[in-house]
Parts: C-alpha cells; sequence; structure tokens
C-alpha cells in the first residue's frame, strides 16, 4: 500500500537522494509503550510523544477506535466517527433496498433523528493495556503436550478475560500475543453497540474507480464516511434504544484545512489486521502456494456472483458486501505474488536467515539457545502442509464465501446449542456467553447478505467442483455423493437440502439456537443433520489443529526470541488487530523505469479520468462546482485545485482502512484507505522504495460534504 519517492536528477545522484530519505521509511507497525524507543522529536514530530498515549485515555490514540475490521476516529466531542465508505459499506448495503438505495445514492442525516442503524456495528475504545507473560506462561508445565499447552494457555487467558470483563457491562477484553507468545498483553476496551449513519457520499465519489483503481496510484476515491456512537444517558455502552444519547470522548480529533505537502512529516495510529514479516522462508514459501491457488478459486466465485446478480437488483445488493471483498482480497492476493516474484522474496528471506545464522554462531549461547530453530520449522511444515491439504475443504465449506449460508448458519447453531450445554468457563471462547448476542445478531444479518434461490445455485456450483478431487480430500459427510460421480445426483441432493429445510427463515433460525441438542436433531432439518455429520470430523480436526498451531507457535516462539536478542529489542512484533504507530512523509515513488509518481492527486485528476461510466462516473454538480472552480477554503494554494489523495511512507495493511493520517502537530490531514498495489508485499517485506500508504485528503472529505453535499450540519459540528 505505500512507499517512498525520490527526485531522480541522474543515475549518480540516486544513492544520495535515496540515503536520507529511507531514515524516515518506518518498517514496524509499533506498540505504545515502543514509541519511545523512535526518537519521534527528531523525526520531525512537533508535539510531545508522551501525549499520543496516556493511561488516563486522554492521549491522541484514545481518539482512535476499533470498528471490527476497520478503524475510525472520533472527530467531534458528540460522539462523530469518521472512517472509510469502505468500512461502512456494510451498514449502507444491511440498510439499503430497491427503494432506498444508500449505496447508489448515499446517506445524510440532517439531523440526530434521521440517522440509521448500522447493523452489526461496534466501536471499542482503547482503556488501556499491560502485559500478563508471567500469568499466562505460568499455567504451562514442561512436560505438556502440544495440545495441553495449547488448553493452558487458553484457559488462563479465559481467567483474565473473565476477571476483566465482570467489572463493567461495556468493559471487552483481549488477552493477545506478541512475538508468538514470548509476550502477552491484556487489552481493556470500552465497547459501544448502538452506532449510527451520520453520512455517506455517492457510491460515485465513496467508490470511484472501483476495482479498476483499488489498489492504483493515482488515486482520486473520496473513500470516506461518518458515523456516530451512542450510549445509555449513565454513559454505558448498551444495544440500539431511541433514548440512547451520544457518546462523549474524553479527547477527539482537529480536522487541519491546512493540508500536507511533499515532504511533510505524518503518523498513523490503528488497528492493522495480519502481517507476515517474521515469518521464515519456509512459511512464506507456503503462503505464496496457497495465494496462487486462491486466486483462482476466487476468481470462479466472483464469476458466479456477477452472473447471478445480473438484472436483480435485490440480489446485486444482497451480494455487494461479499462481492466487493472478493475483489479486494483477490487484486491483494494477486498484488502480493507478483511483488514475490517480482523481488525474489524467497531469496531474499534466506539471504535474512544466512544472517542470522551468522549471529547465532557468534556465541556458543546463541547456539544452544537457537542453533536448530529453523531446520525445526523446514521439518515442521513439510509434515503441516500434508495436514492441511487434507483439512483444507472441510473448513472452507462452512464458510459462505465457499459453501453455502444456509449450511453455515446451521453449523453455527449446532456448534453452539452443544457448546452451551458446557459450563462458560469450558466452552471455546465464540460460543461463551459474552459472545452469544453477537451469534445472534450475525444470524440475523445474514438475511441481508445472501438470497435462498442463489445460495442454492452456490452450493451446487461449490459441490460439482469437488468432483475432481482425489477422495481424500473430500470430507466424509460428501464422499458417498461424490462416489456417484454424477452431477444429476449432485443437484437433486441439493434441491432436497433446500426444499425440506426451514432455515430460510430468520426467526426459526433463532428459535433452533434455544433447543438442546436432542431436540436440535429431532426436528430433522437436513441442514442441521448435515452439519452434525460434518462436525463428527471437524471435532477432531479441530483439536488436532490445537497441538498443530502450539507446535507452530513453539518453534516461532524461539526464532523469534532470537530475533528480538539479535536487534536488541526493536524489533515490531507483527500486527494482530491491535492498536499501532507508523510514522512517514508525504512522498511519491517510482514503481518502474521512466516511471516516478506524484505524491498528491487533485480534483483535476478526479475529471481526467471520468468517462460517463461506472467506475468513473463523475456526478454533475462535482463537475459544476469543478467547473466553476467554486473549491473556497479548500483549495491548496500551491496546487490551485482541491486536493484528492495523497501518499506516505507509513506502513499499513488491511485492518487499518480509516486509520486517521496526522499531521507533525497531531492533527487529522487524511485517511487511510489503501496501499499501492506495489507495496502489498509489505505484509511479508518491506521495500522501502516502493512502500507507500493512500490517504483521502482531508480537504477532499471537508469539500464534499460542504460543498457537495451541503451536510452544514456535519461542517458545524466539526468546528468549521
Amino acid at each position: 500500500m505505500k512507499f517512498k519517492t525520490r527526485i531522480f536528477i541522474s543515475i549518480w545522484l540516486v544513492g544520495l537522494i535515496l540515503w536520507p530519505l529511507a531514515a524516515l521509511a518506518d518498517e514496524g507497525m509499533w506498540m505504545p509503550h515502543q514509541m519511545k524507543m523512535l526518537n519521534l522529536e527528531q523525526l520531525g514530530l512537533k508535539m510531545n510523544p508522551e501525549d499520543l498515549y496516556r493511561l488516563d485515555g486522554t492521549g491522541l490514540m484514545s481518539a482512535v477506535v476499533n470498528l471490527g475490521g476497520g478503524t475510525g476516529e472520533f472527530v467531534s466531542p458528540e460522539g462523530l466517527i469518521l472512517t472509510n465508505h469502505h468500512v461502512a459499506f456494510g451498514a449502507v448495503q444491511r440498510a439499503a433496498s430497491k427503494e432506498h438505495d444508500y449505496i447508489t445514492d448515499g446517506f445524510l442525516a440532517r439531523s440526530p433523528g434521521e440517522e440509521i442503524l448500522a447493523q452489526g456495528y461496534t466501536a471499542d475504545i482503547l482503556l488501556g493495556y499491560e502485559e500478563v507473560t508471567a500469568r499466562i506462561l505460568g499455567k504451562v508445565k514442561p512436560k505438556m503436550t502440544p495440545g495441553q499447552k495449547y488448553e493452558a494457555i487458553e484457559e488462563a487467558i479465559n481467567q483474565i478475560v473473565a476477571e476483566v470483563e465482570k467489572k463493567a457491562p461495556d468493559i471487552r477484553a483481549a488477552v493477545v500475543s506478541m512475538y508468538s507468545g514470548n509476550q502477552y498483553y491484556l487489552y481493556r476496551f470500552k465497547r459501544i453497540k448502538d452506532i449510527r449513519v451520520v453520512y455517506v457520499p455517492p457510491l460515485d465519489l465513496g467508490n470511484f474507480g472501483g476495482e479498476v483503481d483499488n489498489w492504483i496510484w493515482p488515486r482520486h476515491t473520496c473513500d470516506f464516511s461518518f458515523l456516530r456512537a451512542y450510549v445509555s444517558k449513565d454513559g454505558v455502552g448498551t444495544d440500539y434504544s431511541p433514548d440512547n444519547i451520544p457518546y462523549q470522548p474524553k479527547v477527539f480529533l482537529k480536522l487541519s484545512p491546512a493540508g500536507v505537502k511533499e515532504g511533510d512529516f505524518t503518523f498513523v495510529m490503528g488497528y492493522p489486521g495480519r502481517t507476515y514479516r517474521n515469518y521464515t522462508t519456509v512459511e512464506i514459501q507456503s503462503d505464496l502456494n496457497s495465494m496462487v491457488k486462491r486466486i483462482e478459486d476466487f476468481k470462479d466465485i466472483i464469476k458466479f456472483i456477477e452472473k447471478a446478480s445480473q438484472g436483480d437488483k435485490e440480489t446485486e445488493i444482497r451480494y455487494a458486501g461479499m462481492l466487493k471483498g472478493l475483489y479486494n482480497s483477490l487484486k491483494n492476493m494477486e498484488g502480493k505474488v507478483e511483488g514475490m516474484k517480482k523481488i525474489d522474496l524467497i531469496t531474499r528471506k534466506k539471504e535474512q536467515e544466512n544472517e542470522f545464522l551468522a549471529w547465532i554462531n557468534s556465541s556458543p549461547e546463541s547456539r544452544k539457545k537457537y542453533g536448530q530453530v529453523l531446520t525445526q520449522m523446514t521439518d515442521f511444515m513439510k509434515r503441516y502442509e500434508g495436514y492441511a491439504a487434507r483439512n483444507e475443504l472441510l473448513s472452507s465449506i462452512l464458510s459462505p464465501y465457499f459453501g453455502s449460508t444456509i449450511l453455515s448458519q446451521a453449523y453455527t447453531i449446532y456448534r453452539a446449542v452443544n457448546e452451551r450445554q458446557k459450563p462458560d468457563k469450558d466452552r471455546e471462547p465464540a460460543y461463551q456467553d459474552r459472545n452469544f448476542p453477537y451469534i445472534k445478531q450475525r444470524i440475523q444479518l445474514a438475511e441481508r447478505g445472501y438470497v435462498f434461490e442463489t445460495d442454492r445455485q452456490f452450493f451446487k456450483h461449490q459441490l460439482k467442483k469437488m468432483m475432481n478431487l482425489p477422495a481424500e480430500k473430500i470430507p466424509a459427510a460428501f464422499q458417498a455423493l461424490m462416489a456417484q460421480g454424477s452431477e444429476k445426483a449432485i443437484e437433486d441432493y441439493v434441491d432436497n437440502l433446500y426444499n425440506q429445510t426451514k432455515l430460510g427463515s430468520p426467526e426459526k433460525r433463532l428459535e433452533l439456537l434455544q433447543l438442546k441438542p436432542a431436540e436440535l436433531l429431532r426436528t430433522n432439518d437436513p441442514f442441521i443433520l448435515l452439519a452434525a455429520e460434518l462436525e463428527k470430523e471437524l471435532k477432531v480436526v479441530r483439536e488436532e489443529s490445537k497441538a498443530w498451531s502450539q507446535q507452530r507457535q513453539d518453534i516461532k516462539k524461539t526464532y523469534e526470541a532470537g530475533l528480538l536478542e539479535m536487534k536488541g529489542g526493536k524489533l515490531a512484533p507483527d500486527a494482530n488487530s491491535t492498536i499501532r504507530f507508523t510514522y512517514g512523509q508525504v512522498e511519491g515513488y517510482s514503481p518502474r523505469d521512466a516511471v516516478i509518481y506524484k505524491p498528491i492527486t487533485t480534483l483535476k485528476g478526479v475529471m481526467e479520468k471520468e468517462t460517463g461510466i461506472e467506475p468513473f462516473f463523475v456526478p454533475e454538480k462535482l463537475k459544476e462546482l469543478y467547473k466553476q472552480r467554486d473549491f473556497g477554503r479548500f483549495e491548496d494554494p500551491q496546487l490551485k485545485d482541491v486536493p484528492a489523495c495523497f501518499l506516505n511512507t507509513t506502513n499499513v495493511t488491511g485492518g487499518n482502512s480509516g486509520s486517521p493520517t496526522l499531521n507533525a502537530r497531531g492533527e487529522q490531514v487524511g485517511i487511510i484507505f489503501d496501499m499501492t498495489y506495489e507495496s502489498v508485499i509489505g505484509d511479508y517485506y518491506i521495500i522501502p522504495e516502493w512502500q507507500r500508504s493512500i490517504s483521502v485528503d482531508i480537504r477532499y472529505v471537508l469539500f464534499v460534504t460542504e460543498k457537495f453535499s451541503g451536510a452544514t450540519n456535519v461542517m458545524q459540528e466539526l468546528g468549521f
């Protein structure tokens, strides 16, 4: 997603120019307590670094919230949250209908009473975090098997989480492993469950460029939305109620209409999902092989959904979120595969490991601790890949992306009903009482993300592909069917499932959730019976996978302990959806020979891309504003235009979407929404010359909010 650009005067100057700029190439996503290692004031920060994170919740980082797969930030004292259009897309899609197509037309509430519920959305506000490594690892005994060790760690985590969450009804806790189990941290959040949509621009602006421009620079997408957080009158995060009031955050971000210019120091705070930079070579090779295969799977599923949605607006709306996610993941994987091959990543990682081995062999102590770790990982991955290949289909068939939504719902019900017979502390975490409201919510919200008849045809499509697989890879529940070798048999089998099931009704699904296991089976619903058959095999695989997971973590724990020791502790842990900090400067880049990208795009570029058809359709009002040069206070004095998007050398990934990009004084100047195509490989390996994040310029956000949409109520709340 991002990278640094240099000014190329001549070939012999390249090295001299790149060297000082590379000093601002951040190759880590840093935890708050690690920021003191970064010498931020020397790099360009013009505020007290201690004001970024404070234990009392008044630091800037406390304005940044986790939206469950995306990031947002408070930008007003009345709980107004700024995030991406694509982060809020699920809420808009669930609220949309043929009569009210909020996806296409956008949405604006001109008063609080007009705001619509963002179904399924929560906002987690960081209250603080602390290390709990000793308490977690104190439960691990020397002679435990990998499976026993996994269970002991999970039990310790569950105990800590339960202790924290019983203190208040809206407290949410998470214990997270860093450096593959070398460290564990407890994070405490205030969870707000009543989130509402305030303003979403029309699709032609919020998703301008669509999949054509996705992950690509230059970019001109106005990817932003406003939400609002609500709490009870006594300040508790509760479910939606008309009596709830706007949440008043301890701190919110100030938006800067002054914007940015090339060379400016910037930083980003957010909740990045996953990175794999501390992977070994054999782990990366395994991921590369897997991505190559998944690319073809994703293309096939996209083709099916697009064909099924043609000419049917309701089906198109229902599957819009799924399709958007598939396209996004597909292009991301293609970029990673292309990047890995282009830079010969495997060779580069081997070179890194040779440096690691040289350090290991520099002393008897390090040889004793780390001498066998790379060999151990190589041996492990050979065994693990065989195990994973046998069970890949079994796990994926229960995902709505790869199987049937109805089957996925049936399995959720079957597992939940059976898990709820156990004491809460002995259940799988996903089925504990703390998560039961979210299980019910997912069952209800599933209705807005699929069409019953389309689901039927998709399940047939996926089962027919199973016919070409070797028998050992086919789940036991489908082996007799596949042995018939007949597409007609598959058609009849699936039709029987869908004709006989009652699970097409969300009310019925919620009703079944309250039954006892024996009562559930006596319903004889064919999807419930199929879920029960699949669970026989999945239960075994699930227990086996715990042992496999722990074995891998134990090896990685040793490996990363060695990396930490070699680097003197200055090593950022891989991203894992916890709050992180990354810094860099506004800078373009050169992706290939004779191509130099500037770091800032403008409204002029929007007009140049306009074709009159989606995804490059420009609304008439925006064209008129541009023609009249009605830019107001959002015109950049140097560019003589409204800035649209900009690049910086920060270090982000999926989950960072919606994160604030801030200037040296801690004022928000942009919203992260993407990486460049060349830098998606940064999830595995940073190439400083290419590493670039893409932000919507806050001036474009404000221009569209005020000039295009006339959302004066929002502008006034923002202080303009």
